[in-house]
């Protein structure tokens, strides 16, 4: 218990450092529009492609479901639902942390082992403010944009397979999708997307920093990053539905 409220403070002090840095403008605009583009949009090829084949399994598993209780025109209805609330923001947040987070644990563990982290602070230059908050920013922003267009190719990999393997109009399809959505589903898909970006970005740069000076240290600090990570989202995710659900009731 001490060793997990001592790393819960060394953790909390550290995103004070990142705040401070973020609301005083002390970062390069250049680094943040790099990391953005390395982070968000390299990204959208295993994203979405994972999102395709789940939104096919989704629609195969929920309409034999479905079928029993002869309820098959509501698939739509299900599968978008699931999607735009839990499925797309937990499962981006998940395959985010694995290829963004792990990648920046890695990065900044290699640079403490090699000492360039220590460079910077002779120099008088801010490590914090030069590498972790434009990473951190850019997790921020770019996974709520990667969870909308994860849903929309999800939701669409589910009309294909209606339409072409099922044989149903794919107008019901589209207007049943587009019945079941709320602006609370939208307003809780991208508050998870925020939350699950800035909760990613601080653990992955937070565990970077204090990798150990070894070698093996930073294959450590990726496994860390990722099992904290998934734990972290799935922790944060139950509180903000909670949190909206009783905000739209």
């Amino acid at each position: 218990m001490k060793s997990f409220f001592s790393a819960f403070g060394e953790f909390g002090v550290f995103a004070v450092l990142v705040l401070s840095r973020v609301f005083s403008g002390r970062y390069s605009f250049r680094a943040l529009t790099h990391q953005m583009h390395r982070i968000g949009v390299e990204s959208l090829t295993v994203v979405n492609l994972c999102a395709f084949f789940i939104g096919l399994v989704m629609v195969v598993q929920t309409q034999s479901m479905l079928k029993r209780f002869g309820a098959e025109t509501s698939v739509s209805m299900v599968v978008t639902a699931s999607f735009v609330r839990e499925i797309g923001p937990v499962f981006a947040a998940i395959m985010f942390a694995g290829r963004i987070g792990t990648g920046i644990a890695a990065e900044l563990g290699s640079m403490v082992v090699t000492e360039q982290i220590d460079a910077y602070r002779v120099f008088g230059a801010d490590p914090v403010a030069r590498l972790a908050v434009p990473r951190i920013l850019a997790t921020t922003l770019m996974l709520p944009a990667l969870t909308v267009i994860a849903n929309v190719v999800g939701i669409f990999a589910g009309f294909l397979i209606v339409v072409f393997q099922l044989g149903e109009p794919g107008v019901l399809y589209l207007a049943g999708a587009l019945e079941v959505l709320t602006r609370i589903d939208v307003l809780s898909c991208l508050v998870k997307g925020v939350v699950f970006g800035l909760t990613v970005g601080l653990i992955a740069t937070n565990v970077g920093f204090r990798t150990e000076r070894a070698t093996e240290a930073v294959g450590t600090s990726t496994t860390r990053t990722m099992v904290q990570s998934v734990l972290a989202i799935l922790v944060v995710d139950l509180v903000i539905t909670k949190t909206i659900l009783l905000v739209g009731d």
